[in-house]
């Protein structure tokens, strides 16, 4: 027996060893690699100033929009009034003579937001954007809720908006906190009973999602009519689980740029383009949370009470999981008038055959022929010859598809939609295929078509050809007016 022993204890000293030599051998790699690329600039290391979580649970919304006027005050003082030379050029966000500046429009999206209706409000939308993003993305479902009578109130999570740097540090944790002050603000403005709508995009999904969660357990929390979710969090890849881990070289100043896992150049006002490696590990804690809360819940019985959720999706999403969000929450919602609308591909004769074939079948994997306890609602082409779109939606319990023409078409040059696109209009100034030109911005990102030489543009055309506008928002605002109580 002693001898199976110290067998066992030295095959496991072995294995340890090994493992050590191997997690030491791939630090020093990451700590090597990088090395490579660009430069961290101030936009990078200066962290504004942000309230924590107990002190966004104390706050008013007086004392946020003043925590608010601080953190950019900082970035006005170290960043804009602090750039090299080098780096006062019109591409830059942060220099006062760009075009891209945004202190310079006549409303800085990147900043919280309150939109007041023409009369006393019939009820009260609150609106969190996504990470890395900034209110900036929900502004159109706002003026949506705007136009239908209610007060939208528009929350920029700590971290955002201002540059990247502050995402080094932030947590969910500060996130849901600064949703609780968000909902508190919107309650106390326009009390119950008047309908209270969360909406939430990309990371703003997880975190509205798991504020209606909470109310479930306590009951001090307001308690929301309807849930609404674009390209919702729900979950992500593994990858981003151990995104802390690439950081840690970082703890070293020499190999501080190893904190990131893109450095690029900032030319969007109002999104980073550059991407910490916290943010990457909080997008885990915080889906894997309302993951876990949800299966709690219902496990538990105790998801009856949940206001009915509607959410868009696209079936091709890079950033978020798709099927998360069926697996890891509506196969679990009870039958309370939920609804999940995807997005398919468009599938016209002429994209399909350049289109991978398990791109294709994605469709059919998230939606096998099964009873759901919710609506489940399919935007796809009419026919294998056409761009025209059709609405194919199936009633909880069913399995036959009611089939509607949508009247929209998709763009020749659109094969999909992507995780960002959901909540813009092709109008829109800054992303939109086919912006408004009085709505402007200073770039029209979305209207760029990167065909030309190598080298020429400050970033890959990667990123330019993402599609980020998305044409089916007609139906999106329309889905979401439905919701809206009438006067």
């Amino acid at each position: 027996m002693a001898r199976i022993k110290a067998f066992a204890w030295g095959t496991t000293r072995r294995v340890l060893k090994t493992l050590g030599y191997v997690v030491l051998a791939l630090l020093v790699f990451r700590a090597w690699e990088s090395q490579r690329g660009p430069a961290l600039q101030p936009w990078h290391t200066v962290v504004p100033p942000e309230l924590d979580a107990d002190a966004l649970d104390r706050a008013d919304w007086a004392g946020w929009m003043a925590a608010e006027d601080r953190a950019f005050a900082v970035v006005r003082e170290k960043v804009t009034q602090a750039l090299a030379p080098a780096d006062q050029v019109a591409a830059n966000r942060y220099f006062a003579g760009s075009p891209l500046y945004p202190p310079g429009f006549t409303r800085d999206w990147n900043r919280s937001f309150v939109l007041e209706p023409a009369g006393a409000p019939r009820g009260v939308a609150v609106l969190v954007h996504g990470l890395t993003d900034a209110p900036y993305s929900l502004r159109h479902v706002a003026e949506l809720y705007r136009a239908q009578g209610f007060l939208a109130l528009g929350m920029r999570m700590p971290g955002h908006g201002t540059v990247p740097g502050g995402l080094t540090e932030a947590v969910w944790e500060e996130w849901m906190a600064a949703t609780r002050l968000a909902v508190r603000t919107a309650r106390a403005r326009v009390p119950a009973p008047a309908p209270l709508h969360l909406v939430g995009y990309s990371n703003g999904g997880a975190l509205v999602m798991k504020h209606a969660l909470d109310a479930q357990e306590d009951r001090a929390l307001p308690r929301a009519d309807r849930v609404v979710l674009l390209s919702p969090m729900i979950g992500v890849t593994e990858a981003a689980r151990f995104a802390g881990l690439a950081a840690l070289p970082a703890f070293m100043p020499r190999f501080a740029k190893a904190a990131w896992l893109d450095i690029l150049p900032e030319f969007n006002p109002f999104k980073y383009n550059s991407f910490p490696a916290n943010a990457g590990r909080q997008s885990w804690r915080l889906s894997s949370a309302v993951q876990a809360q949800v299966a709690r819940l219902a496990a538990a019985g105790r998801l009856e009470g949940l206001p009915p959720v509607l959410t868009f999706q696209s079936v091709t999403d890079a950033t978020v999981s798709t099927p998360a969000v069926i697996s890891g929450l509506y196969d679990r919602l009870p039958a309370n008038g939920s609804e999940l609308v995807l997005f398919d591909l468009n599938r016209s004769a002429r994209m399909e055959s350049l289109v991978r074939p398990g791109s294709l079948a994605l469709l059919d994997q998230l939606l096998p022929l099964a009873s759901r306890s919710w609506r489940a609602t399919v935007v796809a082409n009419a026919a294998p010859d056409s761009e025209a779109a059709v609405v194919r939606s199936t009633a909880p319990g069913g399995t036959e598809a009611a089939v509607t023409p949508l009247g929209l078409d998709w763009p020749r040059e659109m094969y999909s939609l992507s995780h960002i696109a959901l909540p813009f209009p092709l109008e829109d100034g800054l992303y939109g295929l086919r912006p408004d030109p009085n709505d402007r911005f200073g770039a029209r990102l979305g209207a760029i078509a990167p065909r030309g030489e190598r080298g020429v543009l400050v970033v890959g055309t990667d990123l330019l050809m993402r599609a980020s506008s998305n044409p089916f928002f007609p139906y999106v605002r329309a889905r979401i007016a439905e919701a809206i109580p009438t006067p």
